[in-house]
């Protein structure tokens, strides 16, 4: 049963169709009328060189799945199971991430329906809460001052669908291996100015490894009102999900038993609701104004079981109580703590001396709101159109953040059952915290996309960021701050139209980041935060600069019948003060830090060509993402640490957890009863996050192939099955060290190798219908 499936609320802004976009040439009874969505500030000016990906992209296995088609369709993503749910992904794209995990440096803006869709505490995307059913379209877009904080790598446009745009009725329904259920309906319809759109999806899956099932319920509503002159949609998104990511695994856990975990329980339950408003007003045939208002509300809770260094004192005189040791120090050296309970009491053993963990508990509850208005202006200059964009944005949350340990006992089956006993440790190591935060980020922005010749065209960016952060610590007063970022941007793109066939550009952007509330809350080495999102205390770290190269060409043509569209580009980022989250000496947890100058560079190479009913799509990215400035980093997992923990990374070693090189193949074949169709996704090899000295073997490349088909029954009616890894490789796509000295594993006994993977998924398949009308 569903949680009180909850809110339905979303966001939509105006609609705006632009030239390349997703909804370019449909046509229907309803051509005639105007309807602006605005997908992001400026009015998405450059997505003339975006990578697009539409409604039939996202549903072309038979079920909505954005994740799914963005790896299909574009090299240069790459899906990591740092989790190892296919619902909480890490996304890294051009070496940047978007991701649902607090510990992960947020490099890239995510809008839905034009209004933020990174969440206020940690910047983090959380897919999860997407409704897929209801998706028209989503593009990815080069770094532009103008999308805001943390566009360092770029920005992914999410559109959803109104009646408007996307009329008639549609439903799923699909069930495969490991208990895979889900189930989609989504329509919409328009009568004369009104319009409405619908959507609700719901998903379930046991999990292919132990321990693991997840349940999903996405709900969408958007309502339509366009004239010629003005218009008014109000968007509804709901979500509520229980998501289990059970996370790496030892290599040899894996080797013997890939479906078992290392420790559990880990899951996070979700309720979101957003809503949002999005008026549009002609005030000439040439000037129209646009605006984008939207609440919404997360309520995110999380439960982690975790091993701990938590063992019987050796000290004579603190004889019979528990101690809490430091992961990685000469042994020598050790001072170990007694631990300490909520009303800092010594916990007595209660196990025999071993065998403890931890139950890591966090609550974590935001209200967000916010606003964006513009001034779009459209007229002839010079034999083009100059398209002027001048507007303000304002984004405000609020946090509740709790979290809480308690002292567990690890299981035969390494999950950990609660004892009972609060940890409070004195010296901070291992502390409740109650933490409310106050974001504020306002925007003024200008674009203009100028005519210079009937050829050669300048879009031209600028934008004024500011951002202000307050904590205030609910138990003490250790966490207490107030921290203010601003920083003014500029871009530029020059593009060039040689003929019809061929388009050059070359540009220059600057976008930068503030260190998020997750960050500033755990930014001290001498008070790390748990892997599970605990904030212990409070330095200040400084803001992320990017400074972006890139140039490129793309063109299309026809020959022997065969259509050919191509796209190449080649760019260069450098980050300024990156923000790094560093393991600690205390088992499980870790804490932020600047760690000065990274650079990101590559190129990436796509190709799509058709004839009659067979399609082929071939995409190359090549990452080169590097450290630019030697440094010292904690490491304490890392067997090539010295006896204090630490590693050393020289300048010119690669950023962990980036494939270097990037492949995909797609094949579909489709006549008007069936289709057939695949995909073939390469990755290389990746360095091993906490191996930023590039000292130990890295995680294998791979290759996986992908099969699909359909057939139709009726008029408007198919079947649909798709099979994942067909061939039934193992594969890791992610990597990370961890200790398992002090966990018995039955199932490799002797087990001493600390690398631990996040394993791909076997082979798996799910059937289904379609009907569409």
């Amino acid at each position: 049963m569903m949680r009180g499936w909850a809110a339905l609320l979303a966001g939509s802004t105006a609609i705006w169709t632009a030239p390349g976009s997703a909804a370019e040439g449909e046509a229907d009874s309803n051509a005639d009328r105007s309807a602006i969505i605005v997908t992001a500030p400026g009015g998405a000016v450059d997505i003339d060189d975006a990578l697009i990906l539409t409604r039939d992209d996202i549903g072309r296995a038979g079920t909505p799945d954005l994740l799914g088609a963005l790896t299909r369709t574009i090299a240069g993503i790459t899906v990591q199971d740092a989790q190892n749910n296919p619902w909480q992904p890490n996304l890294v794209y051009r070496g940047f991430s978007a991701s649902p995990l607090q510990g992960v440096a947020q490099g890239l803006a995510v809008y839905l329906d034009g209004a933020r869709f990174n969440q206020p505490f940690g910047d983090t995307v959380a897919f999860d809460l997407l409704p897929e059913a209801a998706i028209r379209s989503v593009g990815l877009l080069d770094a532009s001052p103008v999308y805001g904080l943390n566009a360092l790598g770029g920005a992914m446009l999410v559109e959803t669908r109104t009646g408007l745009s996307d009329p008639g009725l549609e439903a799923s329904y699909s069930a495969g291996r490991f208990d895979y259920r889900e189930a989609s309906v989504a329509g919409g319809i328009a009568r004369g100015d009104l319009s409405a759109y619908g959507a609700f999806q719901y998903s379930h899956e046991d999990g292919w490894r132990d321990f693991s099932p997840s349940t999903l319920y996405n709900g969408y509503l958007g309502l339509g009102f366009d004239t010629a002159s003005g218009g008014l949609h109000v968007k509804l998104v709901g979500a509520d999900t229980d998501l289990t990511g059970n996370g790496v695994a030892p290599v040899e856990l894996l080797a013997a038993d890939r479906r078992a975990v290392f420790t559990w329980p880990d899951n996070s339950q979700s309720t979101y609701g957003r809503i949002s408003l999005h008026p549009w007003v002609a005030l000439s045939n040439t000037t129209r104004i646009e605006g984008t208002l939207y609440a919404q509300r997360l309520t995110l809770r999380t439960i982690n079981g975790d091993a701990a260094d938590i063992e019987a004192c050796e000290e004579e005189d603190e004889a019979g109580l528990l101690c809490l040791e430091s992961v990685g120090d000469d042994p020598d050296d050790e001072e170990d703590a007694v631990l300490t309970d909520a009303a800092g009491a010594p916990i007595a053993d209660m196990l025999g001396g071993d065998g403890y963990g931890v139950l890591n508990r966090g609550r974590t509850r935001t209200r967000a709101m916010g606003a964006l208005f513009q001034i779009i202006d459209d007229r002839p200059m010079r034999g083009g159109t100059n398209h002027f964009a001048l507007g303000l944005s304002y984004d405000t949350s609020r946090t509740r953040f709790d979290t809480s340990v308690e002292l567990g006992a690890l299981t035969d089956a390494r999950s950990v059952d609660g004892l009972g006993a609060m940890i409070v440790q004195g010296d901070g190591a291992i502390a409740p915290v109650s933490l409310v935060t106050h974001s504020d980020y306002w925007g003024v922005f200008v674009q203009d996309k100028v005519p210079i010749t009937p050829r050669l065209s300048a879009e031209i960016g600028l934008r004024y960021n500011h951002a202000r952060i307050v904590l205030q610590d609910q138990i003490g007063t250790a966490l207490n701050g107030r921290h203010r970022f601003q920083r003014v941007n500029p871009g530029v793109e020059l593009d060039y139209r040689m003929s019809d066939a061929l388009s050059l550009r070359a540009g220059y952007a600057e976008t930068n980041r503030a260190p998020t509330p997750a960050e500033l809350s755990c930014a001290d080495e001498n008070a790390p935060c748990s892997l599970t999102n605990f904030f212990i205390a409070d330095p200040p770290l400084k803001q992320v600069v990017a400074k972006s190269w890139e140039a490129g060409a793309s063109g299309s043509g026809q020959t022997g019948g065969i259509k050919v569209d191509w796209l190449l580009s080649a760019y260069r980022t450098r980050n300024r003060n990156d923000i790094q989250y560093i393991a600690s000496a205390i088992r499980g947890r870790a804490y932020f830090q600047n760690i000065g100058a990274t650079r990101r560079q590559g190129i990436e190479a796509s190709v799509k060509a058709s004839r009659g009913g067979l399609t082929g799509a071939i995409s190359y990215a090549f990452t080169d993402a590097t450290y630019r400035a030697p440094l010292t980093l904690a490491s304490p997992a890392n067997p090539q640490a010295d006896e204090d923990g630490r590693i050393a990374v020289a300048r010119g070693d690669r950023l962990p957890g980036i494939p270097r090189h990037s492949a995909t193949l797609s094949l579909d074949y489709a006549t008007a009863r069936w289709s057939i169709g695949g995909d073939v996704l390469a990755r290389s090899g990746q360095y091993l996050v906490g191996d930023e000295g590039n000292d130990t073997p890295r995680v294998p490349g791979y290759a996986i192939v992908n099969l699909r088909g359909s057939v139709t029954i009726v008029p408007g009616v198919s079947l649909f099955g798709e099979v994942r890894n067909a061939f039934n490789r193992r594969y890791a796509t992610f990597g990370t060290f961890s200790e398992v000295d002090e966990i018995d594993l039955e199932e490799a006994p002797g087990a001493a190798d600390p690398r631990a993977y996040g394993p791909g998924a076997p082979r798996r398949w799910y059937l289904g219908m379609k009907a569409r009308f």
